[in-house]
């Protein structure tokens, strides 16, 4: 397998691990006080954090799911990632856009978010070229 597809798999495994572990943690609320983001208790922001679930599970399934296609040695891998991307993509964004817009600019939840806003960055033009190599063979 080249570097460029087993980095891509450790980071998708990473990302979709840790979506399912974050949300089975928040939702047994294991997230100490301190580490939890700003008024956390207000019900409007644990609704908007709530509405990430169903884009976060989605980007585990696609990613275990590209992984598993990749391993089976079919093409259609390189499309599953891509939409796993780009959803990863879309939820660093929205939730970045967020922090920016209340000016809370909190390490502990930007880090997390600004990886899932730059990595999928680094591997969806390569998969676009996979993508179209494929396609053409």
């Amino acid at each position: 397998m080249d570097t460029w597809k087993k980095a891509l798999m450790a980071l998708f495994l990473i990302t979709d691990v840790g979506f399912i572990l974050y949300w089975g943690i928040t939702a047994l609320k294991l997230i100490p006080p301190e580490y939890l983001y700003q008024d956390y208790s207000n019900p409007l922001l644990v609704s908007w954090n709530w509405s990430f679930f169903a884009i976060d599970i989605f980007i585990s399934m696609t990613g275990f799911y590209s992984f598993y296609l990749l391993k089976k040695g079919q093409s259609s891998w390189v499309v599953w990632s891509i939409i796993s991307l780009v959803l990863t993509f879309s939820s660093g964004l929205m939730a970045i856009s967020f922090w920016s817009i209340r000016l809370d600019f909190d390490p502990m939840w930007w880090t997390p978010n600004l990886f899932l806003l730059i990595y999928p960055l680094c591997f969806i033009p390569r998969l676009l070229r996979e993508l179209q190599n494929t396609s053409l063979s």
